[in-house]
């Protein structure tokens, strides 16, 4: 079945492409979510206006992506654990941690978008990469100190 995006949809495509996709997945998954329309000819016509429509949005998340990459590139994140003596904590900093200091910080992140090959489980300092659109990322720094 033909559908047309109207979302990003991740290893499918962007908004505004044309795509074949199984029938089950379009009517079970794909339009009950809003995420496409059946490619028909009345849709093939408003596709032309969706277009623009597409666009725009797709231009204010981008630049509201932009706004808060810049907004988080200027914040240090401290966050206080337990660890023994040799710097080890007991147990680890997650991604939901960073993202509840974040949002303490009044930045509203998913914890999905911040990337951490495996979490925290020593005192220090790193760089945490937070992915906020395809084209926009950013790090922040996140200080782990022993309570």
């Amino acid at each position: 079945m033909k559908v047309i995006l109207k979302e990003n949809v991740k290893n499918l495509g962007n908004m505004g492409q044309i795509i074949d996709v199984t029938d089950g997945y379009a009517r079970n998954y794909l339009v009950p979510q809003g995420f496409a329309v059946e490619a028909n000819t009345k849709n093939l016509r408003s596709l032309e206006h969706e277009k623009r429509l597409i666009q725009e949005k797709a231009k204010k998340l981008m630049m509201s992506a932009r706004d808060l990459a810049t907004k988080i590139a200027g914040i240090d994140i401290v966050i206080k654990a337990k660890a023994g003596e040799e710097g080890k904590l007991f147990g680890s900093v997650t991604s939901m941690d960073i993202a509840e200091q974040l949002r303490n910080a009044g930045i509203e992140i998913d914890k999905k978008k911040i990337s951490l090959d495996e979490p925290i489980r020593r005192i220090g300092s790193y760089a945490v990469n937070i992915k906020l659109h395809s084209d926009v990322s950013t790090q922040v720094n996140v200080q782990i100190v022993g309570e």
